[in-house]
């Protein structure tokens, strides 16, 4: 077939209140080029700063997002996106009311071996 329907993505265990629902990827479809997830940061939700080794793209679809990257802070809202390039320190969070709903891809996909994230 010249396409695949994905109908099941793979819910990644999380123990922070996040969904994360990964559609293409290592732990969806085997796909070590790009990850694509969809995921739900519940208020307050925050993870370690981090050293990823791909680029990662994030497009908000709902509430807002804290990013912390070489320093900088960006609020990322709803209909914006950003690229964030392997090789960058930065930190993901959702210190806002609200849910934040967005879309991630990763160039190459996302490992936990490339992710580089720091102990907190």
């Amino acid at each position: 077939m010249p396409y695949f329907l994905q109908q099941k993505p793979f819910v990644v265990p999380t123990n922070d209140g996040k969904l994360i629902e990964e559609h293409a990827g290592l732990a969806s479809t085997g796909d070590k080029e790009i990850s694509i997830a969809h995921m739900i940061a519940p208020p307050g939700w925050g993870e370690p700063f981090q050293k990823p080794e791909f680029d990662e793209y994030t497009l908000v679809s709902r509430g807002k997002k804290l990013i912390e990257a070489d320093g900088d802070e960006i609020i990322l809202e709803s209909g914006q996106s950003i690229l964030i390039k392997g090789g960058t320190r930065v930190r993901y969070s959702n210190p806002f009311d609200e849910e934040c709903e967005y879309w991630s891809v990763c160039l190459p996909a996302f490992s936990f071996e490339a992710v580089h994230r720091e102990e907190q």
